[in-house]
């Protein structure tokens, strides 16, 4: 395709994302331009509404329910770090940085049984406890990163795998994709954990310090569950239940209300949660106008590109391409898309939902420089996948 022949969509996009990278403190108000000036094309183009709101009539449920996710993770993992369990985290951990690349390694186990949203959050809560001089942004891509290797190989760990396995993809198919994951973190681990050390070493303390909120502990723990079972009930015994309707998003939020007499969330987070919340949607809703009806012949190449694309364009449409178009190896695009996300902050959600913990973490030159490992485990994890599919 040469530059005359891209579509003007593409250009927005482009463009956008140009100006999320260079002006980080302004990410909302340019993600909203970018997102106006793509709707405002397509009806001047077809000079009808009624095509603009059939769209946004078979995107609402995947906006809304990130919408309901985002803001009942940030309420949640408020809900964990008033427990004050996370303090109680530096001494249980190794010391020096094998203790960051065991908090590292608690995330990706997280993952693989949450949704890496929640993972990331609670990973980044823990982290402000045991890193009482700061977080540096090495460690902050270390932790979207475990969390989304973490999610790869399960259909319930992240949103990508989920539409798979409702497409009739079986869960066996999608376990290689955590040997990519492993591989990816043996390399990310330990270079974030020895940064991390370098610059804010590891606090120590002690448990009995701590009077441990077990009630709110509880909380987590309930809303938790009630994800999962909300997914299996939604996925399993009522397929095509969340095509209609964000039942992930009411689940959590059904969670929380319920348990609010217990100990009674700080609902004021949520006016800071709105603004990182609504900047995913309004990236994920441009991204959907963007005309991209068909994909290169599925291959280990394109596999591989479609990770890094999904550094910056949303790899929930990605999937949904894929799957309508079929013939993948699911698990190696699992990784990609999964992975791939956690090059770019806003690559992925679990990124959005932890830089609303750590504003300063939405710098994409920041992210790139300190977060360099990102992209290079990310190739590693890539090759191992193809070498044990080539050996088998």
């Amino acid at each position: 395709m040469s530059l005359p022949d891209i579509p003007l969509e593409f250009v927005i996009f482009g463009v956008t994302l140009l100006g999320v990278a260079l002006f980080h403190r302004h990410t909302l108000a340019v993600a909203l331009t970018g997102l106006i000036a793509a709707v405002l094309l397509r009806y001047v183009r077809t000079s009808s509404l009624a095509g603009i709101v059939g769209h946004f009539e078979n995107e609402w449920v995947i906006l809304t329910n990130l919408l309901l996710l985002l803001l009942g993770f940030a309420i949640l993992s408020n809900q964990f770090e008033q427990s004050r369990l996370p303090e109680a985290v530096p001494s249980r951990l190794p010391s020096g940085w094998m203790g960051g690349l065991s908090l590292l390694a608690i995330v990706f186990a997280l993952s693989a049984f949450l949704d890496n949203i929640a993972a990331a959050v609670i990973g980044g809560v823990m982290a402000r406890h045991v890193y009482r001089h700061g977080v540096t942004i090495a460690f902050l891509a270390a932790i979207v990163s475990a969390a989304n290797a973490g999610g790869a190989g399960s259909v319930i760990g992240d949103t990508t795998t989920t539409m798979m396995w409702i497409s009739g993809v079986s869960p066996l198919d999608l376990l290689p994709a955590f040997i990519g994951g492993l591989g990816a973190f043996a390399v990310f681990g330990p270079l974030a954990s020895i940064a991390q050390q370098k610059r804010s070493p590891l606090a120590a303390t002690s448990v009995s310090d701590h009077h441990i909120d077990w009630i709110r502990v509880a909380i987590v723990l309930f809303a938790l569950v009630i994800l999962i079972a909300t997914n299996v009930t939604a996925t399993s015994i009522f397929p095509g239940l969340a095509e209609l309707a964000p039942v992930l998003g009411l689940g959590l939020w059904a969670a929380l209300l319920v348990s609010a007499p217990l100990r009674m969330p700080d609902w004021s987070i949520l006016r800071e949660a709105f603004k990182g919340a609504l900047f995913l949607i309004s990236l994920v809703a441009l991204a959907s106008l963007m005309p991209v009806d068909r994909l290169p012949l599925p291959s280990v190449a394109s596999t591989l590109g479609l990770g890094f694309l999904s550094a910056v364009f949303d790899n929930i449409p990605l999937t949904a391409l894929a799957l309508n178009q079929g013939g993948y190896d699911w698990a190696l695009l699992a990784y990609a898309v999964g992975f791939g996300g956690s090059i770019v902050w806003f690559g992925s959600s679990a990124g959005v939902a932890l830089t609303n913990l750590y504003p300063e973490g939405r710098s994409v030159w920041d992210w790139l420089r300190e977060g360099w490992f990102v992209p290079v485990s990310y190739i590693v994890g890539f090759l191992l996948m193809v070498a044990a599919g080539a050996i088998s």
